[in-house]
């Protein structure tokens, strides 16, 4: 409430003379400007950026160690193609490479003999297929064979040969049969085709010591 500073009369707000004895009234003060001490707003959090910078260093790092890895291997097969050796006479390939060699016999009946196993009685040793393979101190000799015969005579024959072993008959028109010792692996798998029978024999033996 306002006081005319010359008679003391009661004033009324915002008038510029007093009613009672007509002096001006001096304005009042000027009320105080306010200063906002409002606290800024924080920034936006980036916790999503961090994460996807991390995501992109460790994709950044799998492509690199992928890239490595196939220059590697890339050296490795192009020394490993410079050092091997390839010869081939008619039907009989040999392939030597550092690690051992894979041949064709030039004679399917001599690979069938190197089995070291019966061939089935009539069966027509067949030339694709037939491979010899030695690795480090492993040798694998392989034959594919052909029969009019069906497929459960010719494996009750190998069955007979070996009884411990083990086999698997899926149906009327395919049998595996599998021996395995200290010394050898043998495996034969017969199959029915048409009106013949086919089967593979595949025996993996460790070369001794004093083997050449």
């Amino acid at each position: 409430m306002a006081f005319c500073n010359s008679c003391g009369a009661t004033l009324n707000a915002g008038t510029k003379f007093c009613n009672k004895c007509g002096a001006a009234v001096a304005a009042g003060p000027s009320a105080p400007s306010v200063t906002s001490t409002a606290t800024p707003p924080a920034p936006a959090p980036t916790g999503g950026s961090s994460a996807l910078k991390i995501v992109l260093i460790v994709v950044a790092v799998i492509v690199g160690i992928g890239i490595l890895g196939m220059a590697t291997v890339g050296i490795i097969g192009y020394r490993i193609a410079k050092s091997s050796h390839v010869t081939q006479e008619g039907d009989h390939v040999k392939v030597e490479t550092p690690f051992g060699s894979v041949e064709t016999p030039k004679d399917p009946e001599q690979a069938a003999k190197d089995l070291g196993i019966d061939v089935y009685p009539g069966a027509q040793v067949q030339k694709n297929g037939t491979a010899s393979v030695t690795f480090g101190n492993m040798h694998t000799v392989a034959a594919n064979f052909e029969s009019s015969d069906s497929v459960d005579k010719i494996c009750s024959f190998y069955k007979s040969r070996f009884p411990s072993a083990t086999v698997r008959t899926s149906d009327q028109n395919r049998c595996t049969i599998v021996s395995n010792d200290q010394k050898n692996m043998i495996t034969i798998n017969v199959e029915s085709r048409g009106d013949t029978t086919k089967f593979q024999i595949t025996n993996i033996s460790k070369k001794s010591a004093s083997s050449n």
